[in-house]
């Protein structure tokens, strides 16, 4: 097939951000399939006007200079998403396509892939990373009642347009069917990279060594957004009490976005910035192994809305994928795998006192930390391997274009 798949934020490894989308395309080429990523350069490096062509592994990739970043107010940023929105209908349509595939946020992709698909007459699939407009409802972001209803209409479009929905958690398959019951759905979580995952003990020790303020200490890593939705602030409190306990313990957080001054500053005025808490700025995705290989347990946090609890965050399965034990602050399914399989631990979203006792504590119980360990490489390998879970995302292009096959008159 000749498959179309626009993501507006696609990255891959020498990039900073998931890569997930880079990752199902080149399996997908490598199964003989032809595929044109159409995305934009949200850098702002490139000054030229219009697209510019890559390949990753056989990926043909279309970017076009749209700058966005989790700083920009929300004008700006649907100022954005409208401008990729008309700039990849324009794009798409002018490529040849036997499939279109869209994947959210934001939810306008939905825009050009259906409108691309209808005038190929192929089967449209459409991914939701987030459930939107419920989550930017629950968080209060989208207040306006009109917004709010071309929102669910935009979403409503999308879903009853698609051969298929891909939900990446369950709980976002089941907003999806809340919203129309009849839609295909196939929950299809993100993945642990094993291979990526894999270092070595030298490269380990190599990166411990480098840094003198972590040498062999315990270090707890936090490694992706601080957006309003992440409320890293937590671990910064939480490291407050773990220093009371064990000075020694040393936090990492590496990542942007419009928390990172805020949660810097709290740092800085409880006394912990560059002592008990570092903070980098984001890095390439390349560079993540080094850092999780190094770390005694990985985290992964969300303001205390229920909404956020259906997230399928990349730190997560990044954990697993290095063996390394993940804590989180909120329920929902993520939450119910580790207290199932014992891959992690679950804290109390509101007594960061609390969970700083708890890292402080399992940060120097090895027993616990091997069980963690051995539990979080297994879910990687049995339930979340990238090899896996591509499998069944293939087997959704190859049902919706058989089902359009079967049913065309």
């Amino acid at each position: 097939m000749h498959i179309v798949y626009i993501h507006q934020y696609y990255c891959n490894p020498a990039m900073a951000g998931g890569i997930r989308s880079y990752e199902q395309a080149r399996r997908l080429v490598a199964r003989g399939h032809t595929v044109d990523v159409i995305t934009t350069d949200i850098t702002g490096a490139t000054t030229e006007p219009g697209w510019r062509q890559t390949e990753d592994d056989g990926v043909r990739v279309h970017w076009f200079s749209i700058p966005y970043n989790n700083n920009m107010s929300y004008a700006r940023r649907i100022r954005a998403f409208a401008q990729f929105m008309v700039v990849a209908t324009a794009k798409a349509a002018r490529l040849r396509a036997d499939l279109v595939f869209a994947t959210s946020t934001p939810l306008t992709v939905a825009v050009p892939g259906v409108l691309a698909a209808k005038m190929r007459r192929v089967p449209f699939v459409f991914e939701v990373r987030d459930l939107w407009p419920e989550v930017p409802i629950e968080m209060g972001a989208l207040r306006n009642p009109v917004l709010r209803g071309v929102a669910g209409a935009l979403a409503n479009f999308a879903y009853r347009n698609a051969e298929e929905v891909v939900a990446l958690s369950p709980g976002m398959e089941a907003g999806i069917l809340a919203r129309r019951p009849k839609t295909r759905t196939t929950v299809i979580p993100n993945a642990a990279d094993l291979a990526m995952f894999e270092v070595d003990d030298e490269t380990i020790k190599a990166f411990r060594t480098k840094h003198e303020w972590l040498g062999d200490r315990p270090l707890i890593v936090y490694t992706g957004a601080l957006g309003r939705v992440n409320g890293v602030e937590y671990l910064v409190r939480a490291a407050k009490r773990m220093r009371e306990i064990d000075p020694e313990i040393r936090v990492l957080i590496v990542g942007h976005g419009l928390e990172w001054e805020p949660t810097k500053k709290l740092a800085a005025e409880l006394g912990l910035l560059d002592d008990t808490v570092r903070m980098w700025e984001k890095v390439p995705k390349s560079e993540l192994p080094a850092i999780l290989g190094a770390a005694t347990m990985s985290t992964s946090f969300v303001r205390p809305i229920k909404a956020l609890w259906d997230n399928s965050a990349n730190k997560f399965f990044d954990a697993l994928a290095a063996g390394r034990p993940i804590a989180v602050n909120y329920g929902g399914w993520q939450a119910d795998l580790l207290t199932e399989t014992g891959a992690g631990l679950v804290l109390d979203p509101t007594d960061t006192d609390d969970a700083g006792e708890r890292f402080a504590r399992l940060c120097r119980d090895e027993t616990w930390l091997s069980q963690a360990r051995l539990a979080a490489h297994k879910l990687a390998v049995e339930r979340f391997s990238r090899d896996l879970l591509f499998d069944n995302f293939a087997a959704v292009l190859d049902r919706a274009a058989a089902h359009r096959t079967a049913t065309r008159p």
